[in-house]
């Protein structure tokens, strides 16, 4: 009994180290960094590449968020993300294999699937739940025809601005 209840509390406690959020980070690569890529950041990020999961304000050139991320993101050239929710600011990229949340502002976005607002040049979404794109060339590849589902679809390309709810 007393064995296993040690066995139990370290595992407790190993657990915990594990799913440590630290928060600050400072890096140059996601492998010259103050703390591991696999280190969730819950404060402020730093870097010229920066790669961690995150609740957190991160400052970089290329700021990169896994796993389920959220908060604000603002990078010089692109930010990249698996599920992330909040905003993604950057000059020329955005980036989210999964779900994006929030707002996507870049010359060009990307979101696999999008609930939110994609403000650039291109905006692309695989799927969309609710979402609006204002931008020069706006893509929706879940909306099959064009304007037979009005006004909860557009269709699947337009410019200017492209809505689906």
């Amino acid at each position: 009994m007393k064995k296993g209840l040690l066995v139990l509390v370290c595992c407790f406690f190993a657990t915990a180290a594990f799913a440590e959020t630290r928060g600050f980070q400072l890096s140059i690569t996601p492998d010259i960094a103050i703390h591991s890529k696999d280190t969730r950041i819950g404060g402020v990020s730093l870097g010229i590449w920066s790669q961690n999961p995150q609740d957190a304000i991160t400052l970089g050139v290329v700021n990169g968020s896994t796993g389920v991320s959220s908060g604000l993101s603002l990078g010089l050239l692109a930010n990249y993300s698996e599920t992330y929710k909040g905003a993604q600011l950057a000059f020329i990229a955005n980036y989210a294999s999964g779900n994006m949340t929030g707002l996507q502002w870049a010359a060009f976005n990307y979101a696999t699937n999008l609930k939110g607002l994609q403000l650039g040049f291109i905006n692309y979404a695989d799927t969309c739940q609710k979402g609006v794109q204002i931008g020069l060339i706006n893509v929706m590849n879940e909306t099959r025809h064009w304007f037979t589902n009005l006004p909860h679809e557009v269709a699947p390309v337009m410019v200017f601005v492209n809505w689906r709810y």
